[in-house]
């Protein structure tokens, strides 16, 4: 089977990798965004499929817009391919790409479907504090992740689970899936389903004021919030920004959910119920860990940081880098 790759980021590399390593298959080449300057030194830095395509010696196409550029379009139209394969590319695909591969575009995409169709689904299932996600391979058609479902495959979801876990996992979940999925179709034992566009639900891009910290909201909401958009989540503190990566709700709400050692800390904090304060408020310091911020219902700790100018750090760190006490205010993020 002969197979064109599409594919960006890191979550598309296992899925490649897998690709790669198995013999009756065959990958032509790659396709990918153009490199992008990064970090410190703004340096042009290749993505990451861009980077195993390289490493396996792939043809690698950059256009700007795979759509509009006919050199490209002619080139992956003379490569004959069985099927395009396309993992969190980051473009849309015109018609006439789509109806090029003899078995169509299969695009394995983060969220059991129809359910956070869009750009960010992992992101969207955290915030709204879904138990379970996974991945669904379709069929491409001209619409926004509305063609018929192939294959599913399921994945619980932690309550202390980040964006960045639940990616990692999923990336390696979606490889496999999209192996079976390949060598089912080509032995027509897959039927496509047409999705149920009432059961619809949509993940969009995530905007600058998704990563702002509102203390009126309640405790799971902003831990939430923190773990779907990790680590860019930011809060104010005496008049600098300082990122909140990683947060615990507290509260016999969450026994179960929190690993052994969590529970532990949690049984040994002060009497949960007799602690109140402002939005925002540093109303106890857990020795060892972090503070404990009053929300606008219940409370967060606060486990990792990052301020303005520095690296990550413990919570606990920050307490003691800071000389932070009871009473002073987190606010809304500059």
């Amino acid at each position: 089977m002969k197979i064109i790759f599409f594919g960006t980021p890191q979550f598309a590399v296992p899925t490649l990798e897998k690709l790669l390593n198995q013999p009756e298959l065959e990958v032509l080449g790659v396709v990918t965004q153009p490199d992008k300057r990064r970090e410190r030194g703004n340096k042009l830095t290749p993505s990451p499929v861009k980077s195993v395509a390289i490493a396996h010696n792939l043809p690698v196409w950059q256009p700007q817009r795979v759509k509009k550029h006919t050199k490209t379009l002619t080139q992956l139209q003379k490569l004959d391919a069985d099927v395009f394969v396309v993992v969190a590319y980051g473009q849309i695909l015109s018609p006439q790409i789509l109806n090029m591969p003899k078995l169509g575009c299969i695009n394995v995409h983060g969220s059991i479907l129809p359910k956070y169709r869009g750009a960010a689904p992992i992101q969207w299932c955290l915030y709204n504090g879904e138990k379970e996600t996974g991945i669904t391979t379709m069929l491409m058609d001209a619409g926004m992740d509305t063609g018929a479902m192939l294959l599913k495959a399921t994945t619980p979801i932690g309550l202390l689970d980040n964006a960045e876990d639940l990616a990692q996992r999923l990336s390696i979940i979606g490889g496999d899936l999209l192996l079976e999925t390949l060598f089912k179709l080509e032995r027509q034992e897959i039927e496509p389903i047409p999705q149920d566009n009432s059961e619809a639900t949509y993940a969009p891009l995530i905007q600058k004021q998704d990563y702002q910290v509102d203390w009126s909201k309640s405790a799971i909401q902003l831990h939430n919030q923190i773990r779907a958009f990790h680590p860019n989540c930011i809060a104010s503190f005496r008049s600098q920004p300082l990122k909140i990566t990683a947060t615990i709700p507290l509260g016999c709400a969450y026994d179960g959910e929190l690993p052994i050692e969590l529970e532990k800390i949690q049984k040994k904090l002060p009497d949960l119920s007799n602690i109140s304060g402002s939005p925002g408020e540093v109303v106890s310091i857990a020795k060892g860990i972090g503070a404990i911020v009053q929300t606008g219902e219940g409370l967060l700790l606060l486990q990792k940081v990052q301020p303005a100018g520095k690296r990550p750090q413990s919570g606990w760190d920050f307490v003691n880098g800071t000389r932070l006490t009871v009473g002073e205010v987190f606010s809304l993020g500059i």
